[in-house]
């Protein structure tokens, strides 16, 4: 029998602040309802997008855009988010 320790893994997952920007076009069979408010449709179409697609949704377009930028970009709430998620993955290794 051995006693000696199983080794743990290294984590070295990076983590940084990225601008994403993404433009769908596409057609949607939903309750007319729902596009007056703008945030409740925002949600019904990403979980549709997510979900795939089927009889209700045909997807046209699609272009997505991200790229890393300074972390001096972000909001200070996110940078705390940051540096939480950088002291986390130091405290694993």
């Amino acid at each position: 029998m051995n006693s000696k320790p199983l080794p743990r893994p290294i984590n070295s997952v990076e983590v940084g602040v990225y601008e994403c920007e993404i433009h769908l076009k596409f057609r949607l069979v939903e309750e007319k309802s729902l596009f007056s408010d703008r945030d409740q449709l925002l949600q019904v179409l990403l979980e549709a997008l997510v979900d795939g697609s089927d009889d209700f949704i045909q997807t046209l377009q699609t272009a997505v855009k991200a790229h890393e930028v300074s972390e001096f970009k972000a909001s200070p709430q996110m940078r705390r988010q940051l540096m939480r998620l950088r002291n986390s993955t130091e405290t694993n290794q």
